[in-house]
């Protein structure tokens, strides 16, 4: 490798700044989330003990191992986890809209929710049932959207946790 093929020293440091921040927002995560993303157990045990400090030099100090840690695991499908969670990814709001057409259509008709639970196994068919009639009461009350927006919510837990295929509803859908 020639000299002219190394990176400079400013492009090192952004590259590790980088995974430093990337490791900041990883440790934002709730203990569960972590402890789902299959990471090494050294940089798992570094995520799930800097919660604990207080001191901001030990947080500092603590993040700045993270980072060196972050050099040893491909940073990319960690920031497409932390894209999608924050809803910026463009499968994230694929999602959404997904959901949001699923909600739409369980309201016009109920007989949507035995279609969306025999499309996603782990479906609560009961709970969807439940939500949807509650969020028609509550339209016709005028009353605030909330059990509109735990419609949507019960249907995102659900997509979320469902495999990729079979998650269209049908092309008739709005």
């Amino acid at each position: 490798m020639s000299f002219e093929e190394l990176p400079s020293k400013t492009q090192r440091k952004n590259e590790m700044h980088a995974l430093q921040d990337l490791g900041s927002a990883l440790s934002a995560l709730s203990p569960e989330r972590i402890r789902t993303l299959q990471l090494p157990e050294a940089l798992e045990r570094a995520l799930l003990e800097v919660k604990t400090f207080k001191a901001h030099g030990a947080i500092r100090r603590q993040m700045q191992y993270i980072g060196k840690l972050m050099r040893e695991v491909d940073p990319a499908p960690l920031q497409a986890y932390l894209d999608r969670l924050a809803g910026v990814s463009r499968t994230a709001i694929a999602a959404h809209h997904l959901a949001e057409r699923w909600r739409d259509r369980m309201l016009e008709d109920i007989a949507a929710v035995d279609e969306f639970a025999a499309a996603h196994r782990d479906a609560d068919r009961q709970q969807l049932r439940q939500l949807v009639l509650a969020t028609q009461r509550e339209r016709a009350a005028q009353k605030p959207p909330r059990q509109y927006r735990e419609l949507f919510r019960a249907i995102a837990r659900t997509l979320d946790a469902a495999e990729p295929q079979a998650t269209q509803p049908d092309s008739e859908t709005p």
